[in-house]
């Protein structure tokens, strides 16, 4: 209807103006039936059905037509395109790539000692060192029973658990009187002490292999000793070797 006042006011127009404003009308009269005939052509539409979802697809007269088919999925995913920095995979932390280690407890000072364990079990010495991740190895520590405690800890230092479990019944146990029954368990209680608690934490303090002697059932594994890095900074440890070596790989 608009378009139908639209060239009767061109017509009346007509007889008042030039021959040149009147061909301009008839020109515009042209492109407005060409506008409504696309429209028209335009109008009806398909439905195309998917098992996972529905598009609307325009008929075949439209100049593009929509693919009910998603591209983006024709290539495999690469993990996230704007985080371009690394992160651990299941593979990486899995058991097949851990390493072994074993410190030697004789003579060692306890904090030290378990400072060092506590951190190549949980991989900070590593270039791949993720906090959610278990990126550490295993440790195994001989002679437990010789370690040592500064000042008067020997003495003084006491251990506090319930005996049967839960709160009312306790038992306080001093460091000597621990070490002659369960020297293992000083080193499992200050190493699990420094791992994080949660579910992680349960699963790699499991990592931690305590012996009372010299030897250990573990050979097979081909330990590596780090016994010498109790008393060494971390920028001239064995672990900053290591992690040169792996970044030029």
């Amino acid at each position: 209807r608009g378009a139908a006042a639209l060239l009767s006011a061109y017509g009346s127009l007509s007889a008042r103006f030039p021959a040149d404003l009147y061909k301009m009308a008839v020109l515009q009269r042209g492109q407005l039936q060409a506008f409504a005939a696309d429209r028209r052509a335009a109008a009806p539409r398909a439905t195309v059905s998917t098992r996972q979802f529905t598009r609307v697809v325009l008929s075949s007269r439209s100049r593009k037509s929509i693919s009910p088919v998603c591209q983006a999925t024709a290539e495999a995913y690469k993990g996230d395109l704007l985080n371009k920095s690394y992160y651990p995979t299941s593979a990486d932390a899995s058991n097949s790539n851990k390493r072994w280690y074993v410190i030697d407890a004789e003579g060692q000072t306890l904090g030290r000692l378990a400072t060092l364990a506590a951190t190549y079990i949980r991989g900070k010495h590593l270039p791949t060192y993720t906090p959610s991740m278990d990126m550490g190895g295993y440790v195994i520590i001989v002679n437990a029973d010789k370690v040592k405690v500064t000042g008067n800890k020997f003495t003084d230092k006491t251990y506090f658990n319930h005996v049967t479990g839960r709160p009312g019944s306790y038992r306080i146990e001093y460091f000597k009187d621990l070490q002659a029954r369960l020297p293992e368990r000083i080193l499992e209680r200050a190493v699990k002490g420094m791992l994080p608690k949660g579910a992680l934490g349960r699963d790699i303090r499991l990592h931690l292999k305590v012996f009372k002697g010299a030897s250990h059932t573990h050979e097979a594994q081909q330990p590596t000793n780090i016994t010498s890095e109790i008393n060494v900074k971390p920028k001239n440890s064995a672990g900053a070797k290591l992690r040169e070596q792996l970044k030029k790989q």
